[in-house]
């Protein structure tokens, strides 16, 4: 019996119409799934399920959801990979074990909704996994370090008063900071910092991070914009962090936009997904930070050329991270080389003379962006 004949057929499986343009290549949904399905899972061949490993003690790996695209398509691609090692038969074993956090967007931006309806959706959905949800605030209780260095990088403009609660204590040190650019960059450190923490206090020994390609190009060039290059090899590349949890970025291979495709393809999925805030066009560059600045770019450019976006972060992988020598200070803050113990002068290359005996605590990328310095 002669095959159906189709006018645009897949160019993977010959067995159904084409309907997306992927990179050039004509693809049916289902093959779209099982495309972008590869580049995620072959990134994550360092967890796969290994053969001798000890059947009482698997591993735990910490996905930071934000309900953004990213992330909740991560989240789909590896509850479906765990769901099918589990249905393998009655000695069916998965390769580790997800805990989901989730920290409450409301409580990072008044402009993010309320996420408690989206919290139990994907838990409804997903119910193999261990959930948890936690206030931005929290990291003051759960980092016991993260007040003393705050009231440092604040310096005068920040008083740690304790009959404040822990919102409206972490309230004021973000409006201490007064420059755009400046409080998303300690925005992101101290959430990656409250992300770290929970990892080790739920016993994870890796972070999985819903990075897109096109968000670790725009990442990788405000890094080195705001004197961060020295972060890229564990900001942008899979290996170890400063802070013994290994960062993981499995979307590395797929654009935002083709996250985007996937999403559509899966009834329901776009229901738990936060869209993006557009971008006025009347508002000026001036009230963007560079993150969100370079972000807006990437995509833009990015559709137009990706192979230049794509190179960006290929380029970064190749970084080797400088050796820690005997001596080396990580700065209080984000975690990064503020030098050795003799270089601790106080001095911060490009911003003057600091007479503020703290001041060598933090690296250059933090100190830039101290307020008694952005204000000067």
């Amino acid at each position: 019996m002669p095959g159906k004949e189709f006018t645009d057929p897949c160019v993977d499986c010959k067995d159904a119409e084409a309907s997306l343009t992927v990179r050039g290549r004509r693809l049916c949904s289902n093959c779209y799934i099982h495309y972008a399905n590869g580049k995620v899972f072959r990134r994550m061949e360092r967890y796969r399920l290994r053969k001798n490993a000890p059947k009482d003690r698997r591993r735990k790996l910490l996905l930071p959801l934000s309900y953004g695209v990213s992330s909740t398509v991560l989240l789909h691609m590896l509850n479906g990979q765990l769901e099918r090692q589990a249905a393998g038969g009655p000695y069916a074993r998965v390769a580790y074990d997800l805990h989901v956090l989730v920290v409450d967007p409301s409580t990072i931006s008044p402009s993010n909704p309320s996420c408690e309806e989206r919290f139990a959706a994907v838990q409804q959905r997903y119910p193999m996994h261990t959930y948890t949800q936690i206030p931005f605030h929290s990291i003051l209780q759960r980092d016991p370090e993260i007040k003393d260095t705050m009231t440092e990088f604040a310096g005068p403009g920040f008083v740690d008063d304790v009959s404040r609660s822990d919102q409206e204590l972490l309230d004021a040190f973000r409006a201490s900071i007064q420059s755009a650019t400046s409080r998303v960059d300690i925005d992101n450190i101290l959430l990656n910092r409250l992300i770290v923490v929970c990892a080790k206090e739920y016993g994870c020994e890796g972070i999985l991070w819903g990075d897109s390609d096109s968000r670790l190009a725009a990442k990788s060039l405000a890094n080195v914009a705001k004197g961060r290059g020295s972060s890229l090899t564990w900001q942008v590349c899979d290996g170890p962090s400063p802070w013994d949890v290994q960062f993981t970025f499995p979307l590395r291979d797929l654009f935002k936009s083709e996250l985007e495709l996937y999403a559509k393809q899966i009834p329901g999925l776009e229901d738990i997904i936060i869209p993006d805030q557009p971008v006025s066009e009347n508002m000026s560059n001036r009230t963007l930070s560079i993150d969100e600045l370079l972000m807006q770019y990437v995509q833009t450019q990015g559709a137009k050329y990706p192979g230049v976006m794509a190179n960006v972060v290929r380029t970064v992988t190749k970084l080797q991270p400088a050796p820690v020598s005997e001596g080396q200070v990580r700065c209080a803050l984000c975690g990064a080389s503020a030098g050795s113990v003799e270089d601790l002068t106080g001095a911060v290359p490009g911003a003057g003379t600091q007479t503020d005996d703290h001041e060598s605590r933090f690296c250059y990328g933090c100190a830039r962006s101290r307020p008694d310095l952005v204000n000067r």
